[in-house]
Parts: C-alpha cells; structure tokens; sequence
C-alpha cells in the first residue's frame, strides 16, 4: 500500500455538489436533525474559512466554518468536517481543521464553536465549554460542546452578518 497525498486549498463554488454528496456518505440523512445542522440552516458558510482536502482531481475531504454569534461576539461554528473512508486515518481531518483555524485568526473571526468527540478535538486546540457558558436553540450532549479561543459566553444569536 502506498501514501495518497493530499492538497488542502479553499473550498470553490464549483465544489458544492461534491461535498453535498460527501456529507452524504459521512453522515447520511440523519444529519439534517441535529442541532448543529440546524444551526446552519439557510446560513451560508465563510468561503475565506472553508476548505476541502483534495486527493488527485477528487474531494475527499471538507470542513466549513460559518458565521455566528455567541451574545454580541462575532464568532464561527466549525461544521461539519467530514473525510471519505477511503481516505481517513491520514491526518486529513486534522489538516483540514488546521487551516480552517489558521485562516479565522488571521480574519480575527472570534472563537471557533463546534459540536463533537473531545478525544478529536482537543488535541487539535479545542476545550470543553464551562456548563451553561453557551446555549445553543436545540438539544446538544453538553460533553460535545467545544471551543477554540476562550472568553465567549451567552446564548447563541445565529447567522453573523459578513464584515465587508
């Protein structure tokens, strides 16, 4: 067996359908019924903040960072990162969120939010969010609340608008 390399470059409009049918194959349709889903319902994601992870001509990973707020802070919620089974365990996901955080602190988007395993993402710069600190509008395992960057607290407001 040998080593795929892969490129890691900003999500373009042109790749929508092929990370639609990623998240297809990732989390199936059940996704559409999570909080985090929700959340970003009908909010576009920050294209300077989104990137795919490419293996040859083909898209086999994505993560997307969309615009939010957390009480009156701008901030970004990181999601959904998704990496196809033929190419997992390769560091692809981690390379992923990597620049994903790199690209909002050089914007100063804010904290970075997400839901998902601690094991994953603390060692990538995450840390559990203080019980209470944050409410989201649906129901999320409060073990799964994360966040990069420290300071932000209240409800979550949705959709930031994008800074010019």
């Amino acid at each position: 067996m040998f080593a795929i390399s892969t490129l890691i470059r900003h999500e373009l409009p042109e790749d929508a359908a092929a990370v639609d049918a990623l998240h297809e194959i990732a989390f199936g349709p059940g996704r559409f019924a999570k909080t985090a889903y929700r959340l970003r319902e009908g909010v576009p994601c920050d294209p300077a903040l989104s990137f795919v992870a490419l293996a040859g001509t083909r898209i086999v990973g994505s993560v997307r960072l969309t615009p939010i707020l957390i009480g009156q802070r701008p901030a970004t919620l990181l999601g959904p990162l998704c990496v196809h089974p033929d190419a997992q365990s390769r560091g692809t996901g981690r390379n992923l969120v990597a620049a994903a955080l790199e690209a909002a602190t050089a914007r100063q988007a804010g904290p970075v939010l997400l839901v998902g395993d601690r094991a994953y993402y603390e060692p990538l710069g995450f840390a559990p969010v203080p019980p209470g600190a944050i409410t989201l509008p649906g129901p999320v395992d409060a073990n799964r609340l994360m966040i990069a960057a420290a300071g932000a607290a209240g409800p979550f407001q949705g959709p930031a608008r994008r800074r010019a």
